[in-house]
């Protein structure tokens, strides 16, 4: 997927006036909440570029005494690699970032530092300027922030990474589900990392939110989403099951087209409908088996 600089605020199509919606090419979605207490940036997209137009469509809010956050959802590169324009000596506009432990690890650790090279090679002009910076306010469950008008529950919610969270807002039952879930499907890195995801969107089912915001689908697709991927993952669980029981591998060979193996094909597996534009060759010939491969492996 081609990378750009450019971010743009999407129109509010229902959603709470206090929520802004920024986008970042066909990459991501990410947030601002706007309370009477803070701006709250969710996430700091690609680069420092990126992470400065978010800031200058906060820029008109941060009046009346307001105090500008950020959160990293997680350490993945189109969420916390503009943290530098907010921590640091040569930080922009210093404000507090806030991540789970986990992120901070991430961001610090050796294969954070030789993923940045790699992407600085590929693409100099997009990453050339990044400079991993950890968030500086840590956590590992749970962290409420009070915004005044605003409760922003912060939950840990692992599984497509290790140190990923969302946000809840009960007020306005309003869920930020970022990576957590997604269309088609959320994406678990490790085998290990398919019963936490699994958790995790049980966890985000149960808040029973009326509206919910991703980063990676429709603005309009709302919270059934959720219950989507839960499905889909149940279904991928009992097919596994099925083919194991009927003498499949565990580890099928590179050439096993592992969705006839457990008789699960993609067209069943995701209802794409309207949301068709959403879903890439990827998602259909890599992500899918890549899931299923993991779920055998799991089960077995």
């Amino acid at each position: 997927m081609p990378h750009t600089n450019e971010v743009t605020l999407v129109s509010n199509q229902g959603w709470d006036q206090r929520i802004l919606v920024c986008r970042n090419g066909k990459m991501v979605d990410t947030f601002i909440i706007v309370t009477q207490r803070y701006v709250v940036l969710v996430d700091t997209i690609i680069n420092p570029a990126t992470a400065r137009q978010m800031l200058a469509y906060a820029r008109p809010h941060l009046s009346d005494g307001r105090q500008l956050l950020v959160i990293n959802t997680h350490a993945d590169y189109d969420h916390a690699w503009g943290n530098q324009l907010f921590v640091g000596p040569a930080a922009e506009y210093p404000a507090p970032v806030i991540g789970t432990r986990s992120c901070a690890e991430l961001l610090r650790s050796p294969e954070g530092a030789a993923y940045v090279q790699e992407m600085q090679q590929k693409e100099p002009a997009i990453f050339g300027g990044v400079v991993l910076t950890p968030p500086t306010i840590l956590f590992d469950e749970q962290l409420t922030i009070d915004g005044g008008d605003l409760t922003l529950e912060l939950l840990a919610t692992p599984g497509h990474t290790v140190d990923h969270l969302a946000i809840y807002m009960p007020e306005i039952k309003t869920l930020l589900a970022a990576d957590a879930a997604e269309l088609p499907f959320p994406m678990a890195r490790t085998v290990e990392g398919l019963p936490a995801m699994r958790e995790s969107l049980a966890k985000l089912a149960a808040l029973d939110a009326e509206t919910v915001l991703y980063c990676h689908a429709p603005v309009t697709i709302g919270p059934g989403l959720i219950f989507e991927n839960i499905r889909y993952y149940d279904t991928l669980e009992e097919r596994c099951r099925a083919a194991l029981a009927n003498g499949a591998q565990a580890k099928p060979g590179a050439d096993v087209d592992v969705a006839v193996l457990i008789n699960y094909p993609f067209d069943e597996a995701v209802a794409v409908g309207e949301h068709g534009d959403f879903i890439g060759e990827h998602h259909r010939n890599s992500w899918h088996s890549h899931v299923i491969r993991m779920m055998l492996e799991w089960v077995a």
